[in-house]
C-alpha cells in the first residue's frame, strides 16, 4: 500500500467519523436541502430589512450559499456542528468570492440569534423544539422564519407550501413575534 492510498483511507476515516459523531451528537446527519427546496425558501423572504440572514444548521451549504448570492449586500450567516460538511462549506464560500458570507462551527442553540431578520432551517422534530425553546426563552425582536419539513412546534405558520416533488416538502414560514400567544 502506498502512502497515498494510507492518506486516503485515514482521511476517509476522518470524516466518515466526523459525520457518524456529529449525527450521533445532534440527532441527524447533515442533509443538502434540494435546489427546489432551497429556491422555494429564499421565494418566501421578501426583500429583507438591513439585518443578517440567519441559517441554523448550514450543512453542506447549499442554502446558505444560494441566500450569499441571492443577496449579495447582505450579511448571511451560517452555523453547523458537523466539521466536514462545515469545511466544504467554508471552501465553496472563497471558492465563490462570497464575502457576505459568515460560516461558524457552533451550535445555534449557543449562537445569539437577536440579530437575525430571518431564520433558515432544515432542522428535524428535536431540532424544531429547541429552536422554539431558544425563541421563546431569547428572542425578544420581530423575525421571521423559514423551515423546511419540519413544523415549529406550538406556533401557526404564515404560509405554508407543499412543493411538487418526491416528497412532498412542506416549507413553513413563520412571523415570530416574542409577545405572540403561542397556546
Amino acid at each position: 500500500m502506498t502512502l497515498l492510498e494510507i492518506l486516503a483511507i485515514v482521511l476517509t476515516l476522518v470524516v466518515a467519523f466526523s459525520i457518524v459523531y456529529s449525527t450521533l451528537k445532534t440527532g441527524i446527519s447533515p442533509m443538502m436541502s434540494s435546489n427546489k427546496a432551497c429556491q422555494a425558501m429564499i421565494d418566501m423572504v421578501q426583500l429583507p430589512q438591513d439585518k443578517p440572514l440567519i441559517d441554523l444548521g448550514s450543512g453542506w451549504g447549499t442554502l446558505v450559499i444560494a441566500v450569499a448570492k441571492k443577496y449579495p449586500h447582505q450579511q448571511v450567516i451560517g452555523y453547523e456542528l458537523s466539521w466536514f460538511p462545515w469545511i466544504v462549506s467554508v471552501a465553496r464560500k472563497y471558492f465563490l468570492g462570497l464575502d457576505n458570507l459568515t460560516l461558524y462551527r457552533k451550535d445555534f442553540t449557543k449562537a445569539d440569534l437577536s440579530s437575525g431578520s430571518v431564520l433558515f432551517c432544515y432542522l428535524f422534530p428535536q431540532g424544531m423544539v429547541a429552536l422554539h425553546e431558544k425563541l421563546e426563552a431569547e428572542l425578544s425582536c420581530e423575525t421571521y422564519i423559514v423551515s423546511s419539513t419540519f413544523a415549529l412546534p406550538k406556533t401557526k405558520p404564515t404560509k405554508t407550501i407543499k412543493l411538487n416533488d418526491i416528497y412532498q416538502t412542506h416549507i413553513y414560514k413563520y412571523h415570530w413575534q416574542p409577545t405572540q400567544d403561542l397556546n
